[in-house]
């Protein structure tokens, strides 16, 4: 196992625990259960397309630290750089849903509450993983603190430039160098987007999110893809089946989210869960914030 390989594989080695968050509209949970899906983004187009930007502003920055200390090969990171520029928006495919360690967060209410309409859906992590398993996802939890950050991809300019030394044979033309590049920046695509999938701005901390991510996609043939509307953009996704072996979707918590009816609502997701079959063991609670979020 290649160095990035291994690197990605303990990132998503981590296991959660307890319960996890999913924090939706009523609408999107309307959905949810009558699908039995959530929609898994392509990560492009998560938290307003900046997940992927972040990373390679990460790269770009710890590129020009090695350059600067004269450390590596400056070509070889110049166009390290150029290409995930560029493979940002036209390279292989990763679709991700993102699940919370808290239900009941201000920030997030803000985020998917407009009008009231907010609700929090608890699943065990067992359960998550078990569905995660049977489709081929991975589930790794989100890094924000900007030191791990940093190392991570450091580890990743070390792994590009030892898999670029181990294919040269000191002979190499100008075409040939800048061929050997493109083959080991092909090379680590994969496992460099998984990576990319899981850091995020550490102004996101509070979130603590724990993420699922599909398969990596080298084409949109290779994947069943569905689009909806979102800021102004037609968003690709995938369906994550949350009943793979089951009739409906194991839901064990509910929160309903700030609402200026909050009786109603509750007994409104109550009888509507009962009607599909579900009765979420630890019940369903209202947030107790106040409906006016700002």
């Amino acid at each position: 196992m290649d160095d990035i390989t291994h690197l990605t594989e303990s990132l998503f080695a981590d296991t959660p625990k307890g319960l996890l968050y999913h924090y939706t509209t009523l609408s999107g949970l309307l959905g949810i259960v009558n699908s039995r899906t959530l929609w898994a983004s392509d990560i492009r187009y998560m938290n307003d397309s900046a997940e992927l930007k972040h990373a390679a502003d990460l790269i770009r920055g710890q590129v020009h630290e090695r350059i600067s200390r004269k450390q590596g090969r400056p070509d070889l990171l110049g166009r390290f750089v150029d290409w995930v520029s560029h493979r940002i928006t036209n390279g292989h495919l990763l679709f991700g849903s993102s699940f919370r360690s808290h239900g009941n967060l201000l920030s997030q209410w803000r985020g998917y509450s407009p009008h009231g309409k907010g609700v929090s859906l608890g699943f065990s992590s067992e359960y998550i993983l078990e569905c995660a398993d049977s489709q081929g996802f991975q589930i790794g939890k989100c890094i924000y603190e900007p030191a791990r950050q940093k190392r991570l991809i450091e580890r990743v300019l070390d792994a590009l430039e030892s898999q670029v030394e181990e294919r040269l044979t000191g002979q190499e033309s100008r075409e040939r160098l800048h061929a050997v590049y493109a083959d080991v920046f092909d090379f680590i695509e994969t496992d460099l987007l998984r990576l990319a999938a899981i850091l995020k701005h550490p102004s996101f901390r509070e979130e603590k999110e724990w993420r699922i991510v599909s398969p990596v996609y080298t084409s949109y043939d290779d994947c069943t893809i569905l689009f909806r509307e979102a800021n102004a953009v037609l968003v690709p996704y995938i369906e994550f089946d949350l009943a793979p072996v089951r009739q409906t979707p194991k839901l064990e918590h509910v929160f309903v989210g700030p609402s200026p009816n909050s009786n109603i609502s509750i007994n409104s997701v109550r009888m509507f869960l009962a009607q599909r079959g579900i009765d979420p063991a630890r019940g369903i609670d209202y947030c107790q914030i106040p409906y006016r979020l700002r």
